[in-house]
């Protein structure tokens, strides 16, 4: 009997996972898409192909399926930067593109729309800015690892973090233009800048 039990669980914990990355997924879409003002949780959960109450049974509050939504891509690309070097350091050029590229794609434009609601929401900055923190920190240590960097030299720290400042502006950039062509330029600067920095 337990056996049965336990075969019917794994089919509904398996389509609960499913269904929660479903949600995750159309919410960055969404949020990328329309904004926060026309991403609703009856919008996600219809692009989903789920109940609005099934939305709500995975996550109650709007505020909790997009920062959770933002997370769960944030740990995706993670998880994806590493796999492009997974011998560890790397080209610093290739490096560098790599990490211009997380701030030129829908993530970061998802991101980008939350910080926005979170500057003008008291319930949902608090909880931006945690995330934010975390996923910079994630982001920094990834850089650090593939460049090589030694942060115990004076400067390499900022250095770094000056590359994924620059980054992060390349992405506003992009969001208004095909900026590709002086992209390529600055990416090739940085990386001969940070050639000589880090040795």
């Amino acid at each position: 009997m337990s056996t049965t039990v336990e075969r019917d669980r794994v089919p509904k914990q398996d389509r609960s996972r499913a269904t929660r990355q479903r949600l995750l997924e159309a919410a960055v879409a969404c949020l990328a898409e329309h904004g926060w003002a026309g991403s609703t949780v009856a919008v996600v959960a219809e692009r989903a192909g789920v109940s609005r109450g099934a939305a709500q049974h995975h996550f109650p509050t709007r505020e909790d399926l997009f920062t959770a939504a933002v997370e769960y891509v944030a740990e995706e690309r993670s998880t994806a930067l590493r796999a492009l070097f997974p011998g560890g350091p790397a080209d610093r050029r290739a490096v560098v593109a790599a990490l211009v590229d997380l701030y030129t794609g829908p993530l970061f434009r998802a991101a980008l729309h939350l910080w926005v609601a979170a500057s003008n929401e008291d319930q949902l900055r608090s909880r931006v800015t945690e995330l934010e923190a975390r996923v910079g920190r994630e982001t920094h240590r990834i850089a650090v690892d593939l460049l090589g960097a030694d942060e115990s030299r004076p400067g390499v720290r900022e250095n770094v973090q000056g590359l994924l400042d620059m980054a992060r502006g390349l992405g506003l950039a992009n969001l208004l233009t095909d900026d590709t062509a002086r992209r390529d330029r600055v990416v090739a600067q940085w990386a001969d800048l940070l050639d000589r920095a880090l040795g």
